[in-house]
C-alpha cells in the first residue's frame, strides 16, 4: 500500500498536499522529515521560488512559505497567493511582532517561527488544511503585545459567535449551539469585520480576525486549544 493509500486508509480522507517554499535546502530537507511522518501530509513540491513550485503543484492545500527569500521579504507575494485562495502558513526566522501582524495582514492563515520545531509545525499545517486557528506560542506573544489601539466594541452575541467559530466548529454548528439561525451567526462575524474595517484595522481572513480579537482581549489564545472538545460535543446526531 502506497503512501497515499495508507493515509485514505487511515482518515477515511484523502492526504493533504502540501509544497514548501525556502532558501535553504536544509530547511527543506528538515521540514520535509518532518511532515512525512504524519500520514494526512503529503509534500507535493518544493523549491526557492513560489511561481515554480505552484506550478509543479498547483493542488497544494497549505503552502508553507519562507517569508523571506534570496534577501528580499516577500509580503506582496504571500498577499498575492492569499488573494488567490492559497491557504498559506509563514515559516519564518524574522519574528518581531510587527512582521509576524503584517503576514497575518497580508493574508497569512498562521505564521510558524523556525524555532519552534516538528510538533508546531505539523498541528500548524494540519489546522491550516482544516481551515481552523492554530495559534503556535511566537504568534500567540505577537497578537497578546499588540499596542495597537482603536479596539472597536462588539456585542456579547458577537464575541460568542467569533469564539465559537474560532474553535474550529462551522457556522451551522455554531448557529446550533446558539441557538439561532446559521444566517444570524454570519451577520455577527460579517458585524465584527465591518467594525475592525471602520477602526482601520481589517481582517479579511478568519486568521486575521482571530489576530484581531486576541490583540484586544476578546478571546485568549488558550481559548481556542479547546476547540476539539467544544467542537466534538456539538456533533449531529445521527
Amino acid at each position: 500500500m502506497d503512501a497515499d493509500a495508507l493515509a485514505e486508509d487511515v482518515t477515511g480522507a484523502p492526504p493533504i498536499g502540501v509544497a514548501i517554499v525556502d532558501d535553504h535546502p536544509v530547511v527543506i530537507d528538515g521540514v520535509r522529515a518532518w511532515l512525512a511522518a504524519e500520514p494526512r501530509l503529503r509534500v507535493l513540491a518544493t523549491g526557492d521560488d513560489p511561481d515554480v513550485v505552484l506550478r509543479a503543484a498547483p493542488e497544494a492545500e497549505v503552502v508553507l512559505l519562507d517569508l523571506r527569500l534570496h534577501g528580499r521579504m516577500v509580503l506582496d507575494k504571500l498577499a498575492e497567493l492569499s488573494a488567490a485562495g492559497r491557504r498559506v502558513v509563514v515559516y519564518s526566522e524574522h519574528t518581531h511582532p510587527d512582521t509576524m501582524l503584517a503576514a497575518l495582514d497580508a493574508g497569512a492563515v498562521a505564521f510558524l517561527a523556525k524555532h519552534e520545531g516538528r510538533e508546531h509545525c505539523l498541528a500548524t499545517v494540519l489546522a491550516a488544511a482544516d481551515d481552523r486557528p492554530y495559534v503556535p506560542p511566537a504568534l500567540a506573544g505577537a497578537m497578546v503585545g499588540d499596542p495597537r489601539p482603536d479596539r472597536p466594541s462588539l456585542s456579547d452575541k458577537e464575541r460568542e459567535a467569533l469564539l465559537l467559530w474560532f474553535q474550529s466548529m462551522s457556522k451551522a454548528s455554531v448557529a446550533r449551539r446558539m441557538r439561532i439561525s446559521e444566517h444570524t451567526v454570519k451577520q455577527y462575524v460579517d458585524r465584527a469585520r465591518i467594525k475592525y474595517t471602520r477602526a482601520g484595522r481589517p481582517a479579511a481572513t478568519k486568521a486575521a480576525l482571530l489576530a484581531r480579537a486576541i490583540e484586544d482581549g476578546l478571546v485568549r489564545p488558550e481559548e481556542i486549544g479547546i476547540y476539539r472538545s467544544q467542537a466534538a460535543t456539538d456533533r449531529p446526531t445521527p
